[in-house]
């Protein structure tokens, strides 16, 4: 019995068939829903809109892991969570779900531009931390089945100092971050949560805001150099910038 290969066969498909489900997303192209939502979060009488986008399936994605999205800086004028539909499109055709936030409201001051940025915008970028939580904890209540143990936070430019500031408040409920060429905000220096990010051609970080090459080393940090403009991360770039950003990002998640 023991050296019957049939008897060993009901456990490789029972294990390919975890295997399969669990990484859904690296081999499958699902068509994209959109829904767009508004919460409230009445402590801070503040209003935060979100964009869903999740893939289409008729069966369930096992461990179906959530990214959180955050925007660059786009002077009020709203809109900024779609403007990287190209990623946050392409992340959802591999089976995450996504939620895009708006964070700046028209009603908000502007973004300082002047003075020490790393102090002044500091309220900012806990403003953009605070909304982070809100929604991660209104969406583990309305849906609990996800994978919230393994929650990635992607941002961009001011929406990369954000995650960066959250993932050093918060370490615990964030499993990977990947900033997108982030500036002023000290990236975390850590193990846990992963650390990702990738750098302009063109702007360089404030002092300090990177790690270094030991701490990289030490923490196991990627610091990744392109020749994409800071400004050509969000829809206005080509089609192979975009593309060499939805690849580095896909494999960063698929890194474990």
């Amino acid at each position: 019995m023991k050296n019957n290969p049939l008897f060993f066969l009901p456990l490789i498909l029972f294990l390919f068939t975890c295997s399969s489900q669990n990484n859904i997303h690296t081999n499958s192209n699902y068509k994209v829903k959109l829904d767009t939502l508004t919460l409230f979060d009445q402590s801070r009488n503040r209003k935060i809109p979100i964009a869903f986008y999740s893939p289409e399936t008729n069966r369930k994605i096992l461990n179906q892991q959530v990214i959180i999205f955050n925007h660059g800086y786009g002077a009020n004028k709203g809109g900024d969570y779609f403007i990287y539909s190209y990623l946050t499109e392409k992340l959802a055709s591999k089976g995450y779900f996504v939620v895009s936030i708006q964070h700046e409201l028209p009603t908000d001051s502007l973004l300082p531009l002047e003075g020490n940025l790393q102090i002044v915008r500091m309220p900012f970028w806990e403003n953009g931390t605070e909304n982070i939580l809100f929604v991660l904890n209104k969406l583990k209540k309305s849906k609990p089945e996800l994978d919230y143990k393994h929650l990635t936070l992607i941002g961009h430019s001011n929406g990369g100092d954000m995650i960066a500031l959250f993932g050093n408040k918060y370490p615990d409920l964030v499993y990977k971050i990947i900033a997108m060429d982030n500036r002023r905000m000290y990236l975390p220096r850590t193990s846990i949560p992963k650390i990702y990010t990738l750098r302009s051609n063109d702007y360089p970080a404030d002092e300090g805001v990177l790690p270094t090459k030991e701490e990289q080393e030490k923490y196991h940090i990627t610091v990744q150099s392109t020749n994409i403009n800071h400004g050509k991360m969000d829809n206005k770039g080509n089609i192979k910038e975009k593309k060499i950003l939805n690849d580095f990002v896909l494999k960063y998640l698929n890194d474990k």
